[in-house]
């Protein structure tokens, strides 16, 4: 066998060690303090330029352990029920319990009021991991914190603890209503109406598109109290489902999540103590926005989560499927389709735990990090999932097999809190704003 030849014999070029430099800094460059964070840093070489003990893109061990805790759950007590929640279109129960048992139905709930106290990567992790069980399950959680960020956001003590404890208790449900029939995209154009009336508000009005309406026991509704002032005439209020005049619309026929009950929700002269007013009147409009930029980032855990469960899927049956004569996982077609729903979804989680990271901050930049998380994350799995039904060729269209349920599933996380084509307006507006 012929010697290497030496780099520095062939170029004249010396390989250089990086820890004299550390260790003896030159003339020019003065000595860095001890708080530096360089000197701070944990660097560890290894082979090279390998680097051990860097765990900046690495999750915590603790958050890691509660997704293994989740799938366990969600593995063996809800993914079962995921079918049957999609051809019945029934609140899948024996879902929510399994959840409210191992305390992940509603994790952000602040161990104050009772809850588990999750920040908000762990809850986007839980609603990832139960919406590649089953996505309309994975609704409970993230209704949950949908309809109770507001209450976190602004609410009094006294109003937290009166709604919040059942939550975290698993006695009741939460929904929210800021949607209604000719006020979509365009919120501030809603009409319902809540009237001062001493020391009550009297509610008129209809919400449409509202998750787990009718199941929900506790509602976040938004309404206008000083009419002609647009979004500073809006407020916000918690209206619970025994109020008198609160009625449902019959469940709406829809494409996925069927198993998640979406329907309108009437109020008729529904009358309600003042001291349900979240916040200051007319600040809903300012709290149902701050909501959604905190809960814009569970709807990407829920889109990473259908995605990551037909991708999951896709490729235990490429491995087994064989035609002409071997696995078609081993076709190059078939490996290019995986690599780019790989690549896609890796993206789209990295993008979202980042965004979580930020809602857990209160950062200022959470606005275009929620809208791009959700818009990344949806498009994605949408493509994830269609990609799933086509590597199953035939049996991919059939409901025999799941992954038609998960692109159907995943359409909707391109539409709720907000369309994607307003997410990349709200997007753009903070770049300029910028």
């Amino acid at each position: 066998m012929l010697d290497r030849p030496s780099l520095e014999t062939t170029s004249g070029y010396r390989p250089v060690s990086l820890a004299p430099l550390r260790a003896q800094p030159s003339a020019d460059t003065p000595d860095l303090p001890a708080c530096h964070p360089f000197r701070t840093a944990r660097i560890s070489p290894r082979e090279g330029f390998r680097m051990t003990e860097f765990e900046a893109y690495q999750l915590p061990e603790e958050h890691q352990a509660i997704r293994e805790a989740v799938r366990a759950v969600c593995e063996g007590k809800v993914a079962p029920n995921a079918a049957a929640a999609d051809e019945t279109g029934e609140f899948p129960q024996a879902s929510y319990d399994a959840l409210r048992a191992a305390d992940f139905h509603a994790p952000h709930i602040p161990e104050e009021y009772g809850g588990a106290g999750a920040d908000a990567l762990a809850t986007a992790i839980v609603i990832e991991e139960v919406a590649r069980a089953c996505a309309a399950s994975s609704l409970i959680p993230a209704v949950n914190k949908l309809g109770t960020m507001p209450l976190l956001l602004a609410a009094s003590a006294e109003l937290r603890q009166r709604y919040l404890s059942p939550v975290a208790s698993g006695e009741a449900m939460f929904s929210y209503c800021l949607s209604e029939p000719e006020a979509g995209s365009d919120a501030a154009s809603m009409t319902t109406r809540a009237t001062s009336d001493n020391d009550h508000y009297v509610i008129n009005g209809a919400k449409r598109w509202i998750t787990n309406a009718g199941v929900s026991d506790f509602y976040t509704v938004f309404a206008v109290t000083s009419p002609g002032e647009r979004s500073r005439g809006i407020s916000a209020f918690v209206v619970e489902k025994s109020d008198p005049g609160v009625s449902f619309g019959a469940p709406e026929k829809k494409l996925g999540i069927k198993g998640s009950p979406t329907r309108e929700v009437y109020f008729d002269n529904v009358r309600i103590p003042a001291d349900r007013m979240i916040g200051a009147p007319g600040d809903g409009f300012k709290i149902a926005m701050r909501t959604l930029d905190h809960t814009r980032v569970t709807i990407a855990a829920q889109a990473i989560g259908i995605a990551q469960g037909a991708l999951d899927f896709a490729k235990r049956y490429v491995q087994e499927r064989r035609q002409f004569g071997k696995a078609v996982a081993e076709f190059q077609g078939i490996q290019f389709m995986l690599a780019d729903m790989g690549m896609k979804l890796e993206a789209a989680r990295q993008l979202t735990y980042v965004a979580a990271g930020k809602s857990e901050r209160g950062d200022a930049d959470l606005t275009y990090f929620g809208a791009a998380a959700k818009c990344f994350a949806s498009d994605a799995a949408m493509e994830i999932t269609t990609d799933a039904v086509q590597l199953l060729g035939g049996y991919g269209y059939t409901k025999d097999f799941p992954v038609e349920r998960m692109m159907r599933d995943a359409k909707i996380t391109q539409i709720y809190e907000g369309t994607n084509q307003v997410q990349r307006i709200v997007m753009a507006r903070e770049l300029l704003r910028g």
